[in-house]
């Protein structure tokens, strides 16, 4: 369930990242000042899915080898 949960929240940032490239594509009246944004997006997406991503990451030292999956 939690994978789902993820894969879907990370689903809604790319979607939302991609409305957004389309809206500055549409609307920013210069070519700089379009990718400055679209670098913006960019990053904000990525440090989105990292924030969800990440505690996932972390392992437990005290946590034993077995529950890792590891033989």
């Amino acid at each position: 369930m939690l994978t789902l949960s993820l894969l879907i929240g990370i689903l809604i940032t790319v979607v939302v990242g991609a409305i957004f490239f389309w809206i500055i594509d549409r609307f920013s009246p210069e070519a700089k000042i379009g990718k400055l944004l679209k670098l913006l997006v960019v990053l904000i997406c990525l440090g989105s899915i990292i924030s969800r991503v990440y505690p996932l990451m972390i392992v437990d030292p005290s946590m034993p080898a077995s529950d890792l999956g590891v033989r």
